[in-house]
């Protein structure tokens, strides 16, 4: 039963990389898991039965239970085991849900697997992106009603929370999290929506214009399930290819892009002035151990892909990188930060420059709030 403020409530936020999962009042989340999921036709695992499986996934019984025709592996353990015809799919796109089946699991994994609670006993808050529709709200609450049975329910907007999290009822977020970067003015508690400007570049865009780039220096990054390494002789190893056939194209890039995704957050840094080939092409090289034992040397990559933030036309002299139609018409963070403001009423503009956060797992890149910082004093001045 429901005890007010004696039971502390649960937050839950399923960004588009990530589900953080933790209580009110803590200063981070108790769990934080990739909120793609591994998913098995179970008309290919009858095809090819893994007798293997069974010993493995008897502990999480619970958030991998077939659902129609399918089985779905949730969290960070069960995603890192590779198996025969898993697919890695992901329930949002573009920041909307579009698989509720897939989610249930998320949830049911958070509380069951990682939190240990049972819903029915604590109220929920659910964090939900600025441009959340009616449709997916009534969704939303219909599940942690009528599946879960919680005792109460409240979704607030990402923006309001970050704004509120900083002590601040009034700000602009500059959340650049996995899949996109929104910029939302927040006024009194409450986001300005016709205010809200948003851009398709968010970290894994960087990291697949990363892993481009490294392929296009023929660079190969190996998945970890792809080799076994012998010890020959005391502190000498040999890496062994491991011929694995049914292993999924959509897992083999996940796998890659957990590796790159690392060598981003090791090596990456903004750059302090706009990237320009001359300037960084005698820039220092970084070493980078890949997992198979090769090292690898890193230059100018380590600021050009952040740069891509601040000028998103950079990413078309990358080679190999095709969907840039989607990105050509994205604006750079400075632009779209001024954009936003000029948007609110000319009363609360001052306010707004005066308080500018940045939030998302993007965001938190080295160097990035000080040429921030630096591109809108620029840009005002002018």
């Amino acid at each position: 039963m429901y005890g007010g403020d004696e039971v502390s409530a649960i937050v839950i936020d399923l960004g588009s990389h990530t589900c953080k999962a933790g209580y009110a009042g803590e200063d981070a989340p108790k769990a934080v898991f990739p909120s793609v999921v591994g998913c098995i036709d179970q008309m290919d695992a009858d095809d090819d039965k893994e007798n293997n499986d069974s010993e493995t996934n008897n502990n999480n019984a619970d958030s991998n239970k077939p659902k129609g025709k399918r089985k779905l592996y949730v969290g960070s353990q069960a995603l890192g085991f590779r198996r025969d015809h898993m697919e890695v799919v992901s329930p949002l796109k573009d920041g909307v849900v579009v698989d509720w089946d897939i989610v249930d699991n998320i949830w049911d994994h958070a509380f069951k697997d990682c939190l240990l609670i049972d819903p029915k006993e604590h109220p929920m808050l659910l964090a939900e992106p600025s441009s959340n529709t009616q449709l997916q709200r009534e969704k939303t609450a219909e599940l942690m009603f009528e599946k879960y049975k919680v005792p109460a329910l409240f979704l607030a907007k990402n923006a309001v929370l970050t704004s509120f999290a900083s002590g601040r009822a009034t700000s602009v977020v500059i959340d650049s999290g996995g899949g996109s970067t929104m910029v939302a003015p927040v006024h009194d508690g409450y986001v300005l929506q016709k205010a809200v400007s948003s851009s398709p570049i968010g970290g894994e865009f960087l990291t697949y214009c990363l892993m481009k780039s490294l392929e296009s220096k023929g660079i190969v990054i190996k998945p970890r399930y792809s080799f076994k390494r012998k010890e020959i002789q005391p502190g000498v190893f040999q890496t062994v290819d491991v011929d694995l056939p049914h292993t999924t194209e959509s897992y083999k890039l996940y796998s890659q892009r957990v590796i790159a995704s690392d060598i981003k957050e090791c090596v990456c840094r903004a750059p302090d002035t706009p990237y320009d080939e001359s300037s960084y092409s005698n820039i220092p090289m970084t070493p980078y151990e890949l997992p198979d034992g090769q090292t690898i040397e890193i230059g100018a990559d380590r600021f050009k892909i952040p740069d891509i933030l601040f000028n998103p036309s950079l990413a078309q002299t990358i080679p190999g990188v095709d969907n840039f139609a989607e990105i050509s018409s994205a604006r750079g963070l400075p632009q779209m930060v001024i954009e936003s403001i000029n948007r609110c009423d000319v009363d609360i503009r001052k306010e707004l420059f005066g308080s500018i956060l940045l939030a998302g797992g993007t965001a938190s890149m080295q160097q990035l709030k000080e040429r921030l910082e630096k591109d809108l004093l620029e840009l005002l001045m002018v």
